[in-house]
């Protein structure tokens, strides 16, 4: 298939446009995935202030004091309405008031 000179110029438009439209929708939908719902009844309760390097394991585990850090860990993730374990340094992470290290 052969294009002609205004053809060629069309095209590299409409896949310039497809390019440009879809970068938007993705710094888009990158700027919603940022925001944070804040969770009622946070009040009163302990936290952790996230460092580098700290993983929701260690932080548990540190809580803990010789119990399961794993169901820590499931209840600190319930509680701060995570999906995973991955924390970013500077987050404030609320724990249960139940933890062994705050008795």
């Amino acid at each position: 298939m052969r294009l002609t000179r205004r053809g060629r110029v069309v095209l590299v438009v409409v896949v310039a446009l497809l390019s440009l439209g879809g970068f938007w929708l993705g710094t888009r939908a990158a700027g919603h995935a940022e925001v944070r719902v804040v969770m009622a009844g946070h009040a009163g309760l302990p936290w952790v202030e996230v460092h580098k390097g700290d993983t929701l394991w260690e932080i548990a585990d540190a809580l803990s004091e010789g119990d399961d850090p794993g169901a820590l860990v499931e209840d600190i993730k319930r509680l701060n309405g995570l999906s995973d374990s991955l924390i970013r340094p500077g987050t404030r992470i609320y724990v249960p008031k139940d933890t062994a290290a705050l008795r």
